[in-house]
């Protein structure tokens, strides 16, 4: 039993002194690594190209792959009030930089893409290279949906020897995955 003793005493000094990091989790396994989301909704738009203001659609995905920057993905689709046939389809792709506050993660974006112009009367439509700044919200309404308002302003380059700068209002919601 004097042999015993030692060994106890050994064991529970081992216990003691190791570090509490070697008992438990280093870290939480519910630690979001990555998110995913996406949606889409509706735009009201200044075209640029005529007085009277465009409706259309939207669609985008975004992933953030950290607590504050991700990337986003978006596809627009305006269409004149005038039956000629106008309309103005947007691809882009940028980074995203947003911040969580409670149900409220307000964020801004800035995109690089590619504009497709269809022209009155059935003329053809033209593509051309485009930069786009926006900013918006998304509010929190269950874990996995978001409601989202947004501001975008597009300029194309090269549109017509000069330049086209659409600005979009839209609003819509998300699918959080």
């Amino acid at each position: 039993m004097a042999r015993q003793i030692p060994f106890v005493i050994l064991l529970i000094l081992s216990f003691v002194l190791t570090p509490a990091a070697l008992h438990a989790q280093a870290q939480p396994t519910a630690t979001l690594r990555a998110s995913l989301q996406a949606g889409g909704g509706v735009i009201s738009a200044d075209s640029d190209y005529a007085t009277q203001r465009y409706k259309g659609i939207f669609g985008y995905a975004d992933l953030d792959l950290g607590p504050h920057l991700g990337g986003e993905f978006v596809i627009h689709q305006i269409y004149s009030p005038n039956n000629d046939q106008v309309n103005e389809r947007t691809y882009e792709l940028g980074l995203r930089y947003h911040r969580t506050y409670g149900r409220l993660a307000p964020y801004a974006r800035i995109m690089a893409g590619r504009g497709v112009f269809n022209f009155p009367q059935s003329l053809g439509n033209l593509a051309y290279n485009l930069a786009a700044a926006g900013a918006g919200v998304d509010l929190r309404i269950t874990r996995h949906v978001n409601l989202r308002a947004d501001y975008e302003y597009q300029h194309w380059f090269s549109f017509q020897s000069s330049s086209l700068s659409p600005s979009l209002l839209s609003v819509g919601g998300a699918y959080r995955f």
